[in-house]
């Protein structure tokens, strides 16, 4: 079979080095102050004896030791006024003098239409005082408001101080000041990316490769407990011809391997390594059910960093690609591949694509890496996996016998317009037995339209020595072939 352009450059292993305390604007007027209650009061004519009453009609006698408190100004709430100065010693807060008399104001604007009763102005339309009460109960109730009104002053200003330094105190915020989160002692949610990764990571393993020529590195994952490991044949190929292997586990362990067999035209190889016993499997997944936009994990040791999980989705599937492999070979390896963006890297070759349960669908062999004739390829989201359908069985069979077999159909092809033209048919080979002859060109495999020569390559290689096949040529018509198996040397 020819081989055509090649979409995809193989990943090779390498060796990488390893505003408070203002004032209105405007001084306010102040309001006429209480006389003393010691003194006479010469509109009065009154004694001048201390408790005598100096308040408006109606209110009571109010004791010395209280000062009524002003009325409220017209058109504002009421309220007491803090006087500008005061006559006591100063408040432990800075609230001014505690002793201070209160003082009330007359209305800011016009003349005084309201009843004026004493030294207290009230507004327009402010009901006229009651009639006078007991002696006793009125001297109780206006000392108790006077009280009140003076502890409520000095209870809101105190809290207004409080409250600023507070909230001035609190407006920093600090991450240090906070507690910190309970420790997570749950499982991983099943089909996360954690989950799938603390299933599998005990099984994906390190492979290093020392040649005459170079070393270099990829990855694997362990399918029997005595440590046998799938990986791709361009990461163990160097050790064919002499060389040694060594695998590292997740765990730090170590061990060395031998090949038990590999299969170039597929770029896949299994190896044992030593001495190893109960070592962690991994479970293998139906690559057939894989769907478009399916999520995907990969695993592996890209640029020498074991332990690696990156993750993605199913970007396209049956995606001829030719890659890894030897260059001398002068059979080209096509994988029939599954095509993701989860990031895979040189080193991640042979290591596991695994679906969200965990189970092995493909193996990392590929990546697309434009522009990388110059420097070492790296993930751009393209990368191609061996689908593990195709894989399981050339697993089995180099496990079994340690001579795996390729899928033929017996012919040599060429890319043309219209498909795959044939160009040799080999004799008693299985194109030749349905029919098939030079200048037939191959438009449909089964039901797998083919637009190029190596279309027609990975869909025969994802086929099993014996399956029955319609293949249909461009005239329409359609003939059934049965696929041979060739070992592989």
């Amino acid at each position: 079979m020819t081989e055509s352009n090649q979409p995809a450059q193989p990943e090779q292993p390498h060796s990488v080095p390893s505003s408070a305390g203002q004032t209105d604007s405007g001084a306010r007027e102040q309001g006429p102050s209480l006389p003393d209650p010691g003194q006479p009061d010469p509109s009065q004519g009154g004694s001048g004896q201390a408790g005598a009453s100096n308040v408006p009609a109606g209110l009571g006698d109010v004791p010395a030791s209280f000062t009524p408190a002003p009325a409220p100004d017209a058109g504002r709430m009421p309220g007491p006024q803090f006087p500008q100065q005061g006559t006591g010693q100063p408040h432990p807060f800075g609230l001014g003098a505690t002793t201070a008399q209160f003082g009330a104001e007359p209305p800011a604007q016009g003349p005084q239409t309201g009843p004026q009763t004493g030294q207290y102005y009230l507004p327009p339309g402010f009901p006229a005082p009651v009639p006078a009460r007991p002696k006793g109960r009125g001297k109780l109730v206006a000392g108790a408001a006077a009280l009140v009104l003076l502890v409520g002053g000095v209870s809101g200003g105190v809290g207004g101080y409080l409250g600023y330094n507070f909230a001035n105190e609190s407006s920093v915020v600090s991450s240090l000041d906070t507690p910190r989160p309970a420790s997570q002692t749950g499982n991983a949610p099943a089909g996360s990316v954690e989950d799938v990764a603390n299933k599998l990571l005990p099984s994906v393993v390190q492979i290093q490769v020392v040649t005459r020529t170079g070393a270099g590195e990829g990855s694997g994952f362990v399918i029997s407990s005595n440590g046998q490991i799938v990986t791709n044949n361009h990461v163990i190929e160097g050790a064919a011809g002499g060389g040694a292997i060594k695998v590292v586990f997740q765990d730090g362990k170590t061990a060395s391997a031998k090949i038990l067999g590999r299969d170039p035209s597929s770029d896949i190889a299994v190896i044992q390594a030593e001495n190893i016993s109960n070592a962690p499997v991994v479970q293998l997944g139906n690559s057939g059910d894989l769907r478009i936009g399916q999520g995907v994990v990969a695993i592996g040791s890209p640029f020498e960093l074991s332990g690696t999980v990156t993750s993605g989705i199913v970007s396209s599937l049956n995606r001829p690609v030719s890659a890894g492999g030897d260059a001398r070979n002068s059979q080209a390896t096509v994988l029939n591949a599954i095509q993701t963006d989860a990031a895979i890297n040189p080193g991640n070759s042979g290591g596991p694509l695994v679906n969200m349960q965990g189970q092995v669908v493909g193996i990392n062999s590929a990546i697309y890496s434009p522009n990388s004739a110059g420097g070492q390829a790296g993930s751009v989201g393209i990368g191609f996996a061996i689908p593990m359908d195709q894989a399981r069985r050339t697993i089995d069979e180099i496990v079994k016998t340690g001579k795996p077999k390729q899928t033929v159909l017996g012919v040599k092809v060429e890319s043309v317009e219209q498909g795959a033209r044939i160009t040799e048919v080999t004799p008693g080979g299985a194109a030749e037995k349905a029919g098939l002859k030079a200048g037939d060109v191959i438009t449909r495999f089964d039901d797998r339209r083919i637009d190029e020569s190596d279309t027609l390559v990975a869909a025969v290689r994802s086929k099993a020595p014996g399956d029955k096949v319609a293949i249909t040529l461009s005239g329409g018509s359609t003939v059934e072939a049965t696929l041979d198996g060739v070992e592989v040397g």
